[in-house]
């Protein structure tokens, strides 16, 4: 079958199907990761956008259901430049295109990825419209141009979860734990599209963590009286949710806090700063970012596509933590006077480096400190 990817600006590229028959819309964007399709494709904060690989062969260790990052396929479409329909590897319980064709998702194989690539760097993420069947292309660039893209939305709500619960997985027993007759810490994690990596790392440092909506009030939040309250990924304008900015705003001065993506940049609206769109985001595995305290470089995970503004921060006693090598755009933040902190990376990323990780330890620390 055949496979159309449209783009509002008018380029069509054309390839061939693989997923689910149908047509979709949303923002078009390269990730750079070598592996973890499973977990890039699950991974809430790509709801509303559509994926394109820029490895060329994907689909070729398969699917299973270990490695998921929420309950679904989250994006809206899918393109690469080679599936491997026959997938090997002693984990794989199920073909990539069987995976996608049951969950509805548009995919599309044997599209030049490098040159949609090099358009998207030239010209920025932009809305398309990704089809397979017969369409006509200019209908589907009049299509793209006319769908709302992801300034001001709140896609939030449609990812979020619809009532609250309790988290109890964890990655294992080699991360830190207290041992030493300490109590586990309670967490409350917001859930604007929380990446199941996320809440198994803050068990296995030693959490008990409680999930909740994207809309629950803060009152509500500090009436459970955790330790800490944990700031979730998840997808499109961080302004489209002012509801979300209004609660963080509240718990700032009552709790520990610690922000990562999403949540990093609600903090940095909650500290009365400003985001901003990047012109074609971060996405991938392989972005390195400084810590300014230590001077050490980590290679960090990424997906984002709005970016804090530091020099709307500037006289609010926020410093800037952790820049991108690669463009110096702000990647950390923390509070001065408050137990306030946020990356703007993934340190939980699986697969993905794990230079990380430790800032979930960090978090232990200073909730331990202001227990």
């Amino acid at each position: 079958m055949k496979g159309l990817l449209a783009l509002e600006d008018g380029r069509v590229f054309s390839g061939i199907s693989f997923g689910a028959a149908g047509l979709a819309e949303g923002e078009v964007v390269f990730n750079t990761s070598m592996t973890g399709y499973q977990e890039i494709l699950t991974d809430p904060s790509y709801h509303g956008q559509i994926v394109a690989m820029t490895y060329p062969l994907i689909g070729n260790y398969g699917v299973n259901p270990a490695d998921v990052e929420s309950t679904r396929p989250r994006v809206r479409g899918f393109v690469v430049r080679e599936y491997c329909a026959h997938p090997s590897n002693w984990r794989c319980t199920q073909s990539l295109r069987d995976y996608l064709t049951e969950h509805g998702v548009v995919a599309v194989s044997e599209v030049d990825t490098r040159a949609l690539t090099r358009h998207i760097r030239l010209a920025g993420a932009m809305r398309a419209m990704i089809g397979a069947g017969e369409y006509d292309p200019d209908e589907l660039v009049d299509r793209a141009r006319a769908s709302p893209g992801l300034i001001g939305r709140d896609l939030v709500k449609e990812v979020t979860c619809a009532s609250a619960y309790d988290w109890r997985e964890s990655c294992g027993p080699d991360l830190a734990r207290p041992a030493d007759g300490r109590r586990a810490l309670k967490v409350v994690a917001y859930d604007f599209g929380v990446k199941h990596n996320i809440l198994r790392l803050l068990v296995s440092f030693g959490c008990e963590v409680r999930v909740v909506p994207a809309s629950t009030p803060a009152d509500e939040v500090l009436a459970a009286d955790p330790d800490g309250v944990f700031l979730s990924n998840g997808p499109g304008d961080p302004a489209g949710i002012p509801h979300a900015v209004e609660q963080i705003r509240v718990l700032i001065h009552k709790k520990p806090v610690l922000g990562i993506c999403l949540g990093h940049q609600l903090l940095c609206l909650a500290l009365e700063g400003r985001t901003y769109k990047l012109k074609f985001g971060h996405h991938g595995a392989n972005h390195p970012v400084k810590d300014l305290a230590t001077g050490r470089t980590e290679i960090t995970c990424q997906n984002h596509g709005f970016c804090a503004d530091m020099s709307s921060l500037e006289g609010k006693d926020v410093e800037v933590t952790h820049v991108n090598l690669n463009d110096d755009t702000v990647e950390g933040l923390r509070h001065r006077d408050l137990p306030i902190f946020c990356v703007q990376y993934h340190p939980e990323a699986s697969p993905g480096p794990h230079d990380a990780r430790h800032l979930f330890g960090r978090f232990v620390e200073t909730m331990r400190a202001h227990a």
